[in-house]
C-alpha cells in the first residue's frame, strides 16, 4: 500500500491537476467510481489505477475488470488518494488514461452540433457535452480560448458523457462554421433581442448552433455568419439563462422536432 504523498507515481498524478502536468504526460485524469468504470466500458487506453480498501470491498468487479486493463494498479492509503483528486469527498479512487483526440472524419452524417466560444466554466461544459451526450448530437467545436476540454472539473460534470461526444479545439471557428455553411448546415446564433424564438426554428435540416462567453456572449463575427438569429423568452426582469440551460433548451426542440418528424 502506498502511504506517502512524496511517492513518485503520486507525484506523477497530482501534476495532472494543472494544464501543464496534463500536456506534458497526454494524460487524463479520472475521478470517481462513474468516471472510471465509463472510461473501461469505452475501451479507453487506461494506464494507472489507484484505489482505497473500502473502495476495493465496494467494488471488487469493477477493481478486478480495470485491474486487469491497466499498466500499473496500486493500493493506496485513503489520504494519498485524497490528495490525488481535485474534489472535496473522493470515492475511493483515481485512474489516468491516455488522451486520444477524436477525428472529424469520424462524423459521416452530420445532423446536429454545436459551436462554443470562449467558455470558461468547466461546470458549464461539462454539463452542456452531458446534455449533448443525451440528444445524440454529432459533435461540438470549442475555440481554443476556452476551457479546457481535459479539466478534471469538466470530465466529472460530464457524468462520463465525455467519452461519447466527439469534441474539436480549434483556434479558428471562423473557417468550420463557413464549412459546413457552404454545405447547406442551417447556422443558428440565439441573441437576446432577435424577434424570432428558438421554437420557431425548423431542425429538419442539418443545423450548427453557436453558443458564446458566459458574460459576453458570442463575438459580432461570428454573430454575422448565422442564418437564422433567435431569442429565449424570459419575463420581465430576467436578464438571461445560464448557457448550459440555454443550449438545453435549443438541443431538446431539436430532439422534439426529430422525434415528430420521423
Amino acid at each position: 500500500m502506498i502511504t506517502s504523498i512524496r511517492n513518485p507515481l503520486i507525484k506523477q498524478i497530482r501534476k495532472l491537476h494543472r494544464t501543464k502536468g496534463r500536456r506534458e504526460h497526454n494524460l487524463l485524469l479520472l475521478e470517481g467510481t462513474h468516471l472510471v468504470e465509463t472510461a473501461y466500458k469505452e475501451n479507453c487506453s487506461l494506464i494507472t489505477l489507484c484505489y482505497t480498501e473500502e473502495w476495493q470491498a465496494r467494488y471488487p468487479q469493477l477493481w478486478e475488470s480495470v485491474s486487469k486493463r491497466v499498466k500499473r494498479s496500486e493500493l493506496v492509503s485513503a489520504d494519498v488518494l485524497a490528495s490525488m483528486t481535485t474534489t472535496v469527498n473522493p470515492d475511493g479512487v483515481v485512474a489516468t488514461a491516455r488522451f486520444q483526440p477524436r477525428t472529424e472524419e469520424e462524423i459521416t452524417d452530420f445532423r446536429l452540433g454545436l459551436i462554443i466560444e470562449r467558455l470558461q466554466d468547466p461546470g458549464n461544459l461539462g454539463t452542456i457535452i452531458r446534455t449533448a451526450a443525451a440528444v445524440e448530437i454529432d459533435a461540438i467545436w470549442l475555440s481554443d480560448d476556452s476551457v479546457e476540454i481535459d479539466n478534471p472539473k469538466v470530465l466529472r460534470a460530464s457524468a462520463g458523457a465525455w467519452f461519447q461526444v466527439p469534441i474539436f479545439v480549434t483556434s479558428d471557428l471562423t473557417t468550420v462554421i463557413k464549412k459546413h455553411k457552404n454545405h447547406g448546415v442551417n447556422i443558428v446564433a440565439t441573441l437576446p433581442n432577435a424577434t424570432e424564438t428558438y421554437w420557431q426554428l425548423q431542425f429538419t435540416q442539418p443545423t450548427l448552433i453557436l453558443l458564446g462567453n458566459e458574460g459576453s456572449g458570442l463575438s459580432n463575427s461570428l454573430i454575422a455568419l448565422a442564418d437564422e438569429l433567435v431569442s429565449i423568452p424570459l419575463s420581465q426582469g430576467v436578464e438571461s439563462l445560464n448557457v448550459a440551460i440555454a443550449t438545453a433548451l435549443l438541443l431538446y426542440e431539436a430532439k422534439r422536432q426529430k422525434i415528430f418528424n420521423s
